[in-house]
């Protein structure tokens, strides 16, 4: 191999280990019940890549009704977050996945999750998105709630949003 040629690759790598030792740790967490998932399962609950938060989709399982099991999962989602140093103030965005069997069957087990969230996100909402689908990997949840979190970012939330006009008599 010629010099100039090694010593371009022994640059290129000296480079991409520099890279790799100030990337963030990327964190695999679990919170206390939770462990099955990454050891059984393969997945991670809940992943810490520096201030950036992923929390892995949590069924909504337990209660005696879909508002019950919804509130199940939005504290589930609440102890996933603490597990990795961040709150629900600090959720920057949420990905919903909702059993239905048509658009009629979708909006009306969204209501219940919709109440829910109020009590969870009093303000500086999280951009949401919520999607319908046949079936879920846990039998029986009529729901499951991803999030994603900027640690810190709960405390510097702003809107400045105005009102929609009110609908006039």
């Amino acid at each position: 191999m010629r010099p100039s040629v090694l010593l371009a690759v022994c640059v290129a790598l000296g480079s991409l280990s520099a890279n790799a030792q100030q990337a963030p740790a990327r964190e695999h967490l679990a919170p206390a019940g939770w462990e099955g998932s990454y050891h059984d399962l393969h997945y991670t609950p809940v992943l810490r890549i520096g201030d950036r938060v992923i929390v892995s989709g949590i069924p909504a399982l337990e209660g005696d009704t879909d508002e019950a099991k919804i509130r199940w999962a939005f504290q589930q989602m609440e102890a996933h977050l603490k597990a990795a140093g961040a709150t629900m103030a600090d959720v920057v965005e949420l990905q919903s996945f909702h059993v239905a069997t048509d658009h009629d069957d979708f909006r009306r087990r969204v209501e219940p999750v919709l109440k829910v969230h109020r009590e969870f996100f009093k303000d500086h909402y999280p951009a949401w998105t919520a999607v319908g689908t046949t079936a879920l990997f846990s039998k029986g949840a009529p729901m499951e709630i991803r999030a994603e979190a900027i640690i810190g970012s709960g405390a510097r939330a702003k809107a400045d949003i105005a009102e929609p006009p009110k609908p006039k008599p």
